[in-house]
């Protein structure tokens, strides 16, 4: 989940890694989100952050947080949680 706030928007940079990475594991094992954190109480502890926040969840459960744009991270989270 892409946890952002109004204005600034979801991160569009990480779109392009987050589908390359879809494409290659098969959209049945990897799902993307976008959440605005200024109208979702339960993420209200990531509002009046200004780096991105990337929150990874299994089974309904958080499993693993990236701050930041980090595209060797992001991916070695995802394929380490997959």
């Amino acid at each position: 989940v892409d946890a952002f706030q109004a204005w600034c928007g979801p991160c569009k940079t990480v779109v392009d890694l987050f589908r390359k990475i879809r494409n290659e594991v098969g959209s049945d094992l990897l799902h993307f989100a976008v959440a605005e954190v200024d109208s979702i109480d339960a993420l209200e502890k990531h509002r009046g952050k200004c780096e991105p926040v990337f929150l990874f969840y299994a089974g309904g459960e958080l499993v693993a947080v990236v701050r930041g744009v980090n595209a060797p991270l992001l991916q070695k989270t995802i394929l380490g949680q997959l």
